[in-house]
């Protein structure tokens, strides 16, 4: 396949998925304005712009930074472990964005006790628990594996055939 051909289409996939995007922000806006109230929709907008703000200002340059961390010591640790103690990272971090409002708005109470009917805190607990305890069995498996490897490389290469 010629560059030309595959300029091409990369030029239309970017053109049809441009236009797509145009249209699901119109259909999103469209389904805003019919269904929220305007006395609504400026706290409508100040949650999205708090979510917006927690991603970009604690949730990515977190991930970023674990990720950095798991670079360095992937010199050691195999593609796997890195990808597990990865997935947890993201996994944690999202579910806690999530339900912090439910926690939030448990702590402030409802006027309908079925909006709310569980406990929130604990399940976040419990689930960050897990995913803690996935990364350190993980991590553990990981260097175990890891200084078996380093030992048979030091063996093979100091013993003669």
């Amino acid at each position: 396949m010629s560059t030309a051909v595959a300029d091409n289409r990369v030029r239309t996939a970017r053109i049809v998925l441009v236009v797509l995007g145009v249209l699901v922000l119109a259909f999103g806006a469209w389904v805003l304005v019919t269904s929220v109230r305007p006395n609504r929709i400026g706290g409508l907008a100040t949650w999205l712009l708090g979510a917006v703000v927690l991603h970009d200002a604690i949730l990515s340059p977190f991930v970023l930074a674990v990720g950095m961390g798991l670079r360095r010591a992937g010199r050691s640790l195999r593609t796997g472990v890195l990808v597990v103690v990865q997935a947890a990272v993201v996994l944690g971090s999202v579910l806690a964005l999530v339900v912090l409002p439910e926690i939030a708005a448990k702590a402030h109470g409802t006027k309908n006790d079925t909006v709310l009917p569980f406990d929130y805190t604990t399940r976040l607990l419990v689930v960050e628990g897990v995913l803690v305890a996935v990364v350190v069995v993980a991590l553990v498996v990981g260097v175990v594996t890891a200084r078996r490897r380093s030992d048979e490389a030091v063996v093979a290469a100091t013993t003669s055939p």
